[in-house]
Order: C-alpha cells, then sequence, then structure tokens
C-alpha cells in the first residue's frame, strides 16, 4: 500500500517559516480553507495552522546551539486519532495513507485532538471543526499542473530543500533513500503510531571556544567605560535636544 509522507531534515532547515507561510496561503483559499487568525498579535493569539515551526535553544552556554522543528500531522499508520472520533469524521485513506477530516461530519469534541500524542490537529475556532495538514491532497493530483508543481506546499517553498515528499514504502523513492541513508527516524516512536513523516538527524557540530571568546574583545559596554564622561554639571545630549 502506498503511504505518503513528508522526511524533513532537521540538518537543513533555517527556520524561515516559508514553509508555514506557504501553507497557511495555499490551504486558507483551498478545499481546506479558510484558515482564520482570530487574534494573531495579542497577548494570547490563536489562529489554525497546519504547519508550525518549533525553535529551542540546546545545550548549555557557551556551548548552545538552535534547534528549528517542523511539526504538522505525521499521517501515522495507526493513527490513534481515527478510532476515537463518534461520528467517523476522522479517517485514513487506504490508496495514499493520508489521514484526513471530513468537515460535514465533524461536530468539533476535540476527542481526536485529545487522542493526537503530537498535538498536530487545531480547531477552527470559526466554524468549530478540526483541521489539520492534508498532504495538500488537493494539489498533488490536480493534473492541470505540471508534475513539479504537485507537491505540498510547504515542500515548494522551502528554500533549503529540507522537505521530501514522496511514498515510504516504495524502497526506491527519494523519501526512503534519505530515510535508509541518513539515519532518518519517527517521532516518539513509543507510542505505538508509526508516524509516516520521518525526520533526518542533525549532525553535531564539535565548538571550539576560548576564554577569551566568551567575552566579545570589542564589547561596547566595556568600551564606553574608558572613555571620558562630561560632570555631572554639564547638559547631556538630551537635555539639549529635548523638545
Amino acid at each position: 500500500m502506498t503511504q505518503l509522507a513528508l522526511v524533513i531534515d532537521l540538518n537543513v532547515c533555517v527556520g524561515c517559516h516559508a514553509c508555514v507561510t506557504n501553507c497557511k496561503e495555499w490551504n486558507t483559499s483551498g478545499s481546506a480553507g479558510p484558515m482564520v487568525d482570530q487574534n494573531p498579535y495579542g497577548k494570547d493569539p490563536t489562529g489554525t495552522f497546519f504547519n508550525r515551526v518549533q525553535t529551542f535553544e540546546v545545550g548549555e552556554f557557551p556551548l548552545t546551539e538552535t534547534l528549528h522543528f517542523p511539526k504538522s500531522c505525521l499521517h501515522c499508520e495507526e493513527p490513534p486519532c481515527v478510532p476515537v472520533c463518534p461520528t467517523g469524521a476522522s479517517y485514513k485513506r487506504k490508496e495514499d495513507g493520508i489521514v484526513l477530516v471530513d468537515y460535514d461530519k465533524c461536530i468539533g469534541c476535540k476527542y481526536c485532538s485529545w487522542a493526537c500524542p503530537y498535538g498536530a490537529r487545531e480547531i477552527d475556532e470559526q466554524q468549530k471543526i478540526m483541521k489539520k495538514c492534508t498532504l495538500c491532497v488537493d494539489r498533488i493530483y490536480d493534473t492541470s499542473m505540471t508534475e513539479e508543481e504537485r507537491r505540498p506546499a510547504c515542500v515548494r517553498a522551502c528554500p533549503a530543500g529540507a522537505r521530501l515528499f514522496g511514498d515510504i514504502h516504495d524502497p526506491e523513492s527519494e523519501v526512503s533513500v534519505a530515510i535508509r541513508e541518513h539515519g532518518g527516524y519517527q517521532l516518539m516512536p513509543e507510542w505505538g503510531t508509526n508516524p509516516a513523516n520521518h525526520y533526518l538527524p542533525r549532525h553535531k557540530t564539535k565548538m571550539h571556544i576560548r576564554e577569551d571568546e566568551i567575552e566579545r574583545a570589542a564589547n561596547p559596554l566595556k568600551i564606553d567605560s574608558k572613555l571620558p564622561k562630561p560632570s555631572g554639571d554639564e547638559p547631556s545630549l538630551d537635555d539639549v535636544s529635548s523638545f
């Protein structure tokens, strides 16, 4: 059976969010849309996204690194979100393994989001239905597009080539070769969900930092402290330039 999936190279991802933006643009105007942003800039931002990039700092100073971790629905081969759905709105397609939501059947009960160990599903607060990554199913089968264009929007947008798309059950596919040759792994396999999406691991970079490099030699605070300062009786720049 075909199992379409994404393979994400964490060693290449630069956290630019191009995949997030293009995903949002394509899907908000497609069959999955609209994807609303009710309060995107407030204290408690709300909005519906199919793909997010989480950024972490790992390690301890001064040996720290930044990790960009894209995450969306993993299209599990044993999806826990499907059997808990009381209306059958969540389902897995036999022909390509994509996990989808039938919006006409969804009642917004959130059972599927509670069952998903990856937090990949998001409720649309305006329509009160659950939404998630569809692997751009309305795009990858669109014969009016060229073969190059018939890939998920996030894959098309990635400027670094960190995202691959294909059939992981085909041993000769680009994604299968990448998993096999670069040590691709599943996210949280201990849950038994057998996620289809895989990640390619980051290569640890050995950093050599000398003691004198921890604090900048040209630290402007150090330089300023050595400059002559006016006495307290003399007017400052703020005093003479204020209105």
